[in-house]
């Protein structure tokens, strides 16, 4: 894990309406790290992530993100560089963004398209190349059996891997991961998540992942940081996040649904 901040969010605030859902958040990722967010529903954790790629712009104000040095956003606006940061951060999303009538090699190869003339992409005309990384890239998530077929005639888990396997061709270095499982049955949640762990541990890609359950974020994340109406309540170790700290995050509810095997 390098020293360097790969992703540096400093004094972040969005609001939507009257509601405000960061406020005044600031984080440092460093190189290599594979961290879980995670807090109640509306705590802000999917509006963070969507700010850090630049997918949503922050309010007006001081607030500052940028990725690998350089600018994505500030003061509410989107940086006119975030395409230069976009071609090395991968998101991955909870519904897979995957274009059902097109083949599962088709969505994967997309990931090639910031790196490619346009027109070769539009008509399907991958380079040799592409396709190679392709192939490299569904074998090594699990589903490249399914290559033909078109994406919205497979499971949930698999589309899911081919949405990881679309940003190891985009050649990313950061992956942004929005409840990448919360619509999976548990066996494809842990695959999922174990394709991530070894992306972060084998190639050292830095991985930010919010989550819903935490026990997955403590089994497979080294660093979390929680947030609760919109600031930082924890960002530390997970094997340091005790349950009376997420207790006090989730509130005392948490209790009856805390799982077996939880922190005491």
């Amino acid at each position: 894990m390098s020293d360097a901040a790969v992703l540096s969010i400093r004094k972040v605030s969005k609001s939507f309406g009257a509601r405000r859902a960061l406020d005044a958040v600031s984080l440092e990722v460093r190189g290599g790290e594979m961290i879980a967010l995670i807090g109640p529903s509306g705590s802000g954790k999917s509006t963070l992530l969507r700010a850090i790629s630049g997918l949503t712009p922050v309010d007006a104000g001081e607030g500052v993100i940028e990725a690998f040095g350089g600018p994505v956003q500030a003061k509410g606006r989107i940086s006119d560089r975030v395409r230069e940061a976009r071609v090395r951060v991968g998101f991955i999303f909870q519904q897979f963004n995957l274009v059902g009538r097109l083949s599962l090699f088709t969505n994967a190869a997309l990931g090639s398209l910031g790196r490619i003339p346009v027109l070769r992409g539009a008509f399907g005309i991958w380079p040799a190349e592409t396709r190679a990384a392709v192939m490299a890239a569904l074998a090594r998530v699990g589903v490249a059996d399914y290559a033909a077929q078109r994406a919205n005639t497979l499971s949930g888990g698999q589309q899911q891997r081919a949405a990881i396997a679309r940003a190891l061709v985009q050649q990313a270095q950061i992956i942004l991961a929005d409840e990448p499982v919360a619509s999976l049955d548990p066996v494809s949640a842990r695959r999922v998540m174990e394709i991530l762990r070894d992306l972060n541990r084998s190639d050292g890609l830095t991985v930010v992942v919010t989550l819903h359950q935490v026990d997955y974020a403590l089994r497979y994340c080294d660093r979390v940081v929680a947030l609760k109406a919109g600031r930082i309540a924890y960002d530390g170790p997970a094997d340091a996040l005790d349950r009376p700290q997420l207790t006090d995050i989730y509130g005392p509810e948490f209790e009856d649904v805390f799982w077996e095997g939880a922190p005491k």
